[in-house]
């Protein structure tokens, strides 16, 4: 289909950060063929009228847990490590395939209408999460979850091999399948180093929690006299392209490594503030030329996905933390949010930003709001005043996921209906056993 959106103010993100003014943009068989005023000889089978709306390209949230959102207002105001062994694994031990495709279609339902087009997911029973993405319409970069427990530590890799052959491209090419080993503290050195072997095989990437909170890096200097960045660099998972969720615990050394093998961070910062895990040296690692890039987590240690909150407190946390008002400008938070999470998923040359050739995936905002008035920047307006319900309208691949708030690919009421079963289905499980 061939659509062509008139009048928007167009918000670029390209190398030059270009602001459009009333400009039009083309879209042809899914790809960007136009920016400002679309030529004479395009002919759109649909037209959208953006007068007073902003366009801008799909946000990217690069971590989520996103069938967690089952256990959204769980379990909350504890601290990490009682939050996560005491209510988190406890809970998930009872998972199930249904639950995690409720749970799954409940947090992309919540992605697309915040503006989402593009996410980056670590989680059990992931067949089930890629079929909501394949129903939906949104792209996704999925991992299966890899954990050395009791004896299942095989299991886990196999599953995720298996995953990864299964359905890697599928869904028009909006899935790319990468591995997700959880954590040092969760995987043994042999069981990365394995893992990575695999990776590598496949030339993919790997999606990992890395130095999240101090216990953990005070657990491994304690086991193996070296910080957890220092020891998944000594074991080579880093010569796989490599998504460190976090990174919140890092020394300068360590931010020297991250830099040297081209690791991508993803800032967490309302996950991290709720769990008392502390706050990342983002501006620090940005001036080392670190990619840094935003996600939310999951719902069980954010309550939402909602990246336009993770955007305005990453830029206010850096400013306070470092006593700089000039730390993290909005331009420089703006970009984390769209091409440096599509830098960290390898996606940069389709992804992230608006420009010719790219694929169609944007959104648009409606502007016509109070909290926009007066327009004197429109890139502060996105990180400062923007809310996640201005997003009116929003395209994947040049296919209109949702227009005028209207989701047209997943059924609302019966996706919170079967949602809110399957959360206190687990919970009951849970008292139960």
């Amino acid at each position: 289909m061939n659509i062509l959106i008139k009048n928007a103010l167009t918000l670029t993100v390209n190398q030059n950060n270009d602001i459009l003014e009333n400009s039009d943009i083309a879209v042809e068989d899914g790809y960007i063929q136009a920016l400002g005023k679309a030529p004479d000889t395009f002919q759109p089978d649909k037209v959208i009228d953006a007068t007073n709306q902003i366009a801008l390209p799909g946000l990217v949230n690069t971590h989520t847990h996103i069938p967690m959102s089952l256990f959204r207002n769980y379990a909350d105001d504890l601290p990490f490590w009682p939050w996560l062994m005491e209510k988190i694994k406890p809970a998930e031990d009872h998972l199930s395939a249904e639950h995690v495709y409720w749970g799954a279609k409940l947090g992309i339902l919540e992605l697309i209408q915040s503006g989402v087009t593009c996410f980056s997911d670590m989680y059990f029973y992931m067949e089930d999460v890629a079929k909501v993405v394949r129903e939906s319409g949104i792209r996704a970069c999925l991992s299966g979850v890899l954990l050395e427990v009791g004896n299942l530590g095989e299991t886990f890799l196999k599953a995720a091999i298996d995953f990864h052959d299964s359905w890697d491209g599928k869904a028009e090419g909006r899935i790319k399948v990468f591995f997700g080993p959880h954590s040092m503290y969760l995987c043994g050195p042999e069981y990365l180093q394995e893992t990575t072997e695999e990776a590598l095989k496949r030339k993919t990437r790997i999606h990992i929690h890395l130095s999240e909170s101090r216990q953990e890096v005070a657990d491994c200097i304690e086991k193996y006299g070296i910080s957890p960045v220092q020891h998944l660099a000594d074991l080579g998972m880093f010569e796989c392209r490599t998504l460190a969720a976090h990174c919140v615990h890092v020394s300068l050394e360590d931010m020297e490594l991250l830099e040297k093998h081209k690791v991508s961070v993803i800032n967490n910062p309302t996950s991290n503030m709720k769990l008392a895990n502390g706050f990342a040296p983002i501006d620090s690692m940005l001036k080392k030329g670190i990619n840094v890039a935003l996600g939310t987590d999951g719902s069980a240690s954010n309550n939402n996905v909602n990246l336009f909150e993770e955007m305005h407190l990453a830029a206010l946390v850096n400013k306070a933390v470092n006593d700089d008002a000039e730390s993290l400008s909005a331009k420089q938070v703006l970009r984390m949010a769209t091409i440096n999470g599509a830098k960290a998923l390898g996606l940069e040359k389709e992804i992230g930003s608006l420009e010719l050739g790219k694929r169609a995936d944007l959104i648009l905002l409606d502007a016509n709001k109070p909290h926009y008035f007066p327009r004197h920047n429109p890139v502060s307006s996105i990180v400062y005043s923007a809310q996640a319900a201005d997003v009116r309208t929003m395209m994947v691949n040049g296919e209109v996921l949702m227009e005028n708030y209207v989701v047209k690919t997943i059924d609302l009421g019966e996706t919170m209906r079967e949602g809110e079963r399957m959360a206190f289905d687990l919970v009951n499980k849970t008292k139960e056993s």
